[in-house]
Parts: C-alpha cells; structure tokens; sequence
C-alpha cells in the first residue's frame, strides 16, 4: 500500500520578514507612502502625468476596492502641488446680444478682484447719485432749459392776449386749457348774460373767437418741436451729469487695469450703457417717484457685476477634481432660470460652472461606468476634448423646457487632462466599439490584482495602515496587529507571497477593530481587537454556512466522513454569497454500466451545470480514451453528479473527485470518505490549481471538527496550490497536533492510490499495468464493456 506525506504545519501558512516590519513601525518615513507595490501602474501614472500632448489622457483600469481612486488622487495631489494654478474664467454680459455672454480670462484670484471691484463701483454709483442730479449747478441748468421753454410759450400766449384784448374779448388759462370770453362794458360776461345780447352782437363775438381760436393753434404750432427740444435738452443735460459723475469711478478702475486689455475693453463698453442706465434709474423713475435703492442696486448687478464661474487663490496649485455623478450638467455646466410673472427668464448670472470648468488647468477624474450610462456625455467630452473648447451646448430635452429660450455662452479654452477610472472589460469594449478611444487615452494605468511580497511593498503597506489607524484617532497599533493584517492580505490573494489590491478591505477590517478598541477603552489597536472583529464579521455573514453546516449535522445532507465507499467521493466546493465566501462539502457519486451513451454529467443534462464545469466532465471522457482505450474502442455509460446540488454549479475544481468517483465505480474499488478532494485535471491525468482552496480545507475541517476529529480525516489538494495556503489557525492547530492531514498531487495517480489506498499502477514497457492496480481493474472492466457492447470473444 502507497504511503503519502502529509504537509507540515510550517507549511500551511505564509512566513514573513518581520523585522520589516517591526522598522516600518518605527519608521515615520512610512506615512509617506503612496502606493502598495503597483510598479507599472506607478510609471504609467508618472508618464501620463508629464506628458503634455494631445492625446495623451489616461485610463486608469482596475477592480472596484483596490484602491485605484484614493491611489491615483493621492498620488495626483502630490504630482500637481508645484504647478502653476490656473487662470480664472468671468462669465460678461454681451450688451449687443444678451443670449451670447462673452467670456473673460484672468490671473488667477483676478476674477474675484474685477468683481469685488465692479460692486464698489456700484456702491460709488449709488452714493453719487441722485446726489449729483441734485446738485444745484444742476438744478439751475435744468431751471434755465425749462425757463426757455416756457418763455416761447408765454411769448406765443402774450401776443394772442394783447389782441383779444384789443378786441374785447378777454383770455384764461387753467389746467393748461385755454378759454376765451366776451368783455362787455370792461368786465367779461357770463352765458347767460351772453344770451341776452343782440344775434349781431353775438354773432361778432363768434366770428371773432373763431378768429382767435385759428390764431392760437397758429401760435403753438411749433409746441410740439419746442417740447421735444426741450426734453432733448433735458436728457443731454442728464447724460452730461451722469457722465461727469461716472467718468472718475471708470478712470480709477482704467488706471488699476491699465495692463489687462479683456478688462479695459470691458470698462469701454459698459461706460455708454452704465449712462443710460443711471438716467434710466434716476430721471425717469423720479417723475413717477419710485425704486428705492435696493431695487437699483440689484438691477445694477444684474446687468454689470461679473460672472466668475471659476476662481482661484494663487496659492491653489493645480485643480484635481473628482465627478461622481458625470450628468451633462454637472460635467459641462449649466443655465440656471428663473420665474418672473410667470415667464421663464435668465441671464448671464445664472450660469454656473461645472466639473470640466473647475478641472480646467488641471485634472478631471471620472468613473467611466457612470460616464457611458449618460445621454449625450461621452460624444460630448470627446469633442471637448479633441477641440479643446469647453462649449455649453446644452441639449434642450436636458433642460426640461424644449422651446425655451436659452443662452449660448462664448466657448472657453480647455486644457485638462482626463483620468477614466474603469473595468478592464469596459476597456476593451470601447477600444472595439470607439474608433476615436486610442486617440484620445493613449495612457493605460494597469492596477494588478495582486501585489508581490517584496521589501519595498511591505514596508509601503505598513505606512499605509499606520496612517489610517493615526486618522481613527489611536496612538498606534501593535506588532502581532501589523502581523495579522499582513496574513489577512495574503489570504484574500490565496497566495504566500501577494497581497491582494483590495486594500479597501484591510482598512474596512481596520474601521471594524477599532469599534472594538474603543469599545474596550484601549488607545492601541490589539490583535484582540482584530480577532474579534474578524469572528464578529463572519457571525454576521455565516447564516447561510451555518445552514448548510447543520443540515449536514443533522442529516439531511449526506457527507460521511469515516469508512470508504465504492463511486462516492467527498468533494470540496466553495460558495459567494454576497461580499462573502465559504466552502462546503458535496457528495460526488458514480456509476457505471453496460452500454454506449458515454459519459452523462447529470447537472448538465438538466440545465444546472454552467459550461467550465460540463467542460471538466467532458474532459474526463478525453482522459479515459487517453489511459486506456489505446487498443479498443472506449465503450462505457456513467452518470456523474453532485448529490443534493439544487442550484447552478460552475468551476472545474471538482473534476479530480469525479475522476476518483468514476473509476471506483469502475473498478468497484472503495474509496476513502475520511478524505475530500478539490483539484482540475487536463486529459493526461495532470492535476491542476482550483480557487477558493483556503475556503475548501475549513469548510471541511468544521464538518470533521464537529463530528469529532479522529487522526484519519484530511483533504487532497493539487500540489500547485500548496503556494496558495494561507489557513486559520484552528486548522494549524489540528494539523500540528496530528488530528487532521493536508495531502497534495500532481497526478490523477497519486489522487487514485492516495484515495483507494492501492497503488495505481505504472504501464509497463509490454504496455500493461501491474496485476491488482487499481488501473489494471479500470482497463479490463472497460475492455469486458466494449466486448459486450460491441461482441467479440468472450475470451
């Protein structure tokens, strides 16, 4: 009988410098550590950063929680800290065509300046005036232009009087109504005394007011010229006032931006409108005796005080903005609108900016996900892009209002560089689907899955977790901790010597033990402290293991795990539900008859196996013809299935026990049930590396453990994958103490003799096995099934 080593117990988990680590404790250059290995993502990240051409955006492809995001923006924010801050972007009101605001570039902080500049202007204006309108310099200008018109209209009226009074007739004037009345015996009569006089009396007095009537329309003939003249003069004197009154404000603000040209031009265009303006909110609201200040205070602002929709400090350095949401809106900006009396209205101070806006002169980070999933988003930052033009082109249905007037704002110069954070599927697609994709991402920043264990790593990962335990508040965190949470990131690799680049769940671990340190009052953070949180998380997450655990217990799974059994074989499957994982047990049984149907994977046939596992079934026909089948035609019919599987099964980690599970079928040799199998195996009987190995090994040891440990249980491993152990404690424990067994193989031989507790069998140079082996049973059972599918000689 074949005898097998069992593994050590120094061999079921992974050793590590721990004086690295215990310097990297010590060591405060630690905190300063960026990334966790990822060398070629770290030298594309550099590249992509440098380089100054078109083109040359960066995609950064990673999985969801290795820390790609806070990495990147880390390491950017670092990049970026000696680059010049940008310039500020004004938003001006077009007073030609108020739908088309003109932009106005400026120093960095000048925006804020110009606008706190422009709202002191404004506060001059509304101190100067109605001041200077009251003036009596004014006053007297505007007494000598109403004076002259009066004068022509006295002049006009005075004449007409002197010849009604020459004809007796006498002149009033009321209420700017002009009447006349007969003058009889040096007073004026009234009708009814009028009605007395003779009809030759009377109808002189008609001739004649007619008469004068004809001379008094001839005499204010020109009233209208003389009105218009007049209210000409008027405003003109308005004006000049106004201008005299405004033209010191705009003369100190020309000297302050004598060498800004944008500015200057500005302050020349607004000089004619803040004139008419002032006369509009002065003159001709004092007639009717209305607005106050607040009113004209805003509506100055509303037409003159700039739009900065970007400004900056001049100490900022580069912008790095990261979008969450990247609507249309919130990457490109949008018009904000207003409702007054029931219409729609809006302006050019109602627009604001968006991400693309606040990242110009720096870094725009975004994830590509969100980015595809919006209607009109990535055609339009292509164009953006490719134009360097930052237009607010908004569509219409965006807006909500589809005939809706809206403003069209100057284009703003873009100089961005573009980081996409994505999936390396999304990648790929869009490298097949986007022709313009290369050309515009021509950077790819690779983040590995796994990083391996080198000095360097070590001592990075180290500074990273003392920098998130020193952000929870604690003094520090201990030796035994610092070497836990190593552990725990190799075991989420499944590898001795890589850390997986989920790095988000070692600190998430973190977040959870500190709960429990503070809980307990303690200001360090203990291996306790992770001990319990890690028990406290798989209580949380082990409802459904447990289920499947009691079942077994109880009896409505059937597992055995002592004695031997002929076509049954314990296999090891491992299951994720949810963020978690866990193994468990599963029968797998065989059998064998006469007949030509082959092969039958019952959970294929009835739709529950996924294709790698059917896959791992079909290859156990390739294996058999390949062993055994040489001088005959391979004849058999076998059923193979996962006993109490209800649900799919996939992974072709469960193709080494079938293979036992069949030839014990085959051969009518039992099995060992002490033992369960995990392993993939190719057509030449080579046994390859499975996930989920850590998974597998407990989920079996609890089962054992419960039922009570007796030295003879243990799992079989591919030999491939004693790299990947990285087991509990309790199962250590159990192994040092001889109470459980380890076994790997390269072979599906060494699984057969390992299993049947026989050997297998060599093929010797005659081309025969050894009598007795558990191959030599296999070769003749299917040699009798051919003969009596086929016929032939009963010999």
């Amino acid at each position: 009988m074949p005898s097998f080593t069992p593994l050590a117990a120094s061999a079921l988990s992974p050793s590590f410098n721990r004086r690295i680590i215990s310097a990297a404790l010590a060591d405060d250059e630690a905190f300063n550590a960026t990334f966790i290995g990822q060398e070629r993502a770290r030298e594309a990240l550099t590249f992509g950063l440098g380089i100054n051409t078109k083109g040359y955006n960066l995609y950064v492809m990673g999985e969801q929680s290795t820390g790609r995001f806070s990495l990147v923006k880390d390491y950017i924010e670092r990049h970026v800290a000696a680059l010049p801050t940008p310039d500020d972007w004004c938003y001006l009101n077009n007073f030609e065509d108020e739908r088309e605001p003109v932009v106005l570039k400026m120093h960095p902080g000048g925006g804020k300046a110009l606008q706190k500049d422009i709202q002191s202007l404004i506060d001059d204006l509304l101190a100067t005036f109605p001041a200077a309108f009251d003036h009596p310099g004014n006053q007297r200008k505007r007494t000598a232009i109403n004076r002259a018109y009066e004068q022509k209209y006295d002049q006009a009226i005075d004449a007409l009087e002197r010849y009604a009074q020459a004809n007796g007739v006498a002149l009033y004037e009321e209420g700017g109504t002009i009447t006349f009345s007969p003058v009889v015996d040096g007073k004026p009569i009234s009708d009814t005394e009028f009605a007395t006089l003779s009809d030759e009396k009377r109808q002189y007095y008609y001739t004649l007011i007619d008469e004068l009537e004809n001379r008094l329309s001839e005499s204010l003939l020109g009233l209208p010229v003389w009105k218009r003249e007049h209210s000409e003069k008027l405003r003109e004197l308005d004006k000049e006032t106004a201008e005299q009154g405004i033209r010191p404000l705009l003369k100190a603000l020309e000297h302050k931006y004598n060498g800004d040209l944008g500015v200057l031009k500005y302050l020349k265009q607004i000089r004619t409108h803040l004139i008419d303006t002032v006369v509009a909110l002065y003159c001709e609201e004092r007639k009717e005796d209305k607005g106050d200040e607040l009113d004209r205070r805003l509506y100055l602002e509303e037409q003159f005080m700039p739009n900065v929709v970007v400004g900056h400090v001049l100490e900022d350095g580069a912008p790095v903005i990261y979008e969450p949401h990247p609507s249309y809106q919130n990457l490109f900006g949008k018009v904000e609108y207003t409702n007054i009396h029931g219409s729609v209205y809006t302006n050019y101070r109602m627009i604001r900016p968006g991400a693309l806006h606040k990242a110009n002169g720096g870094y725009l980070l975004l994830d590509v996900e969100q980015l595809i999933d919006q209607p009109y988003v990535w055609d339009s930052l292509k164009q953006a892009i490719k134009f360097a033009k930052l237009k607010m082109d908004l569509p219409q249905q965006d807006v909500g209002m589809v005939n809706a007037i809206t403003l069209q704002p100057q284009s703003i110069d873009l100089q961005v560089k573009i980081i996409l954070l994505g999936s390396r599927d999304l990648y790929y697609t869009l490298q097949d689907y986007d022709p313009e994709f290369d050309e515009l991402f021509r950077v790819l920043v690779d983040f590995d899955l796994e990083i391996p264990v080198t000095r360097q790593s070590l001592f990075d990962f180290v500074g990273r977790v003392r920098r998130h335990v020193a952000s929870k508040g604690l003094d520090g965190i201990s030796a035994k901790a610092m070497h836990r949470l190593v552990e725990y990131a190799l075991r989420m690799a499944e590898h001795k010597e890589k850390f997986s680049a989920h790095f988000a769940e070692v600190l998430e671990l973190i977040n959870e033990a500190d709960y429990f340190c503070k809980k307990a009052a303690d200001k360090t953070l203990e291996l306790g402290h992770l001990e319990t949180a890690l028990n406290a998380k798989k209580r949380r997450t082990g409802r459904v293991s447990q289920t499947l655990l009691n079942d077994i217990k109880e009896g409505h799974v059937l597992i055995a795990t002592d004695g031997k059994a002929v076509g049954k074989v314990n296999g090891l499957t491992v299951m994720e539900i949810g963020g978690t994982a866990f193994g468990t047990p599963a029968r797998i049984t065989a059998t064998v008859f006469a007949g030509a149907s082959g092969v039958v994977d019952i959970e294929r046939e009835v739709e529950l196996g996924q294709p790698i596992h059917s896959k791992g079934v079909m290859l156990l026909t390739g294996y058999l013809g390949n062993k055994y089948a040489q001088h005959f035609p391979l004849t058999l019919s076998a059923n193979i299935a996962l006993e109490q599987s209800y649900g799919h099964i996939d992974g072709d980690s469960a193709s080494l026990g079938e293979l036992v599970a069949l030839i014990s079928a085959l051969t009518d040799i039992p099995a060992l049930q002490t033992l369960a199998v995990t392993g993939s195996i190719n057509q030449y009987g080579e046994v390859q590396a499975v996930g989920g190995v850590n998974e597998k090994i407990e989920g079996y040891f609890d089962l054992c453990q419960h039922r009570g440990l007796t030295g003879t249980q243990g799992v079989v491993i591919p030999k491939s994958n004693e790299l990947n152990l990285v087991l509990d404690s309790a199962v250590i424990n159990a192994v040092k103490r001889g109470q459980f067994h380890i076994y790997t193989v390269e072979t599906v031989d060494d699984a057969l003799a390992l299993l049947m507790q026989k050997e297998a069998g060599a093929l010797s140079t005659r081309g025969r096995y050894p009598k007795q082996s558990i191959n030599y049973h296999a070769v003749n059972r299917l040699y009798n099934i051919a003969l009596m599918v086929n016929g032939g000689d009963s010999d």
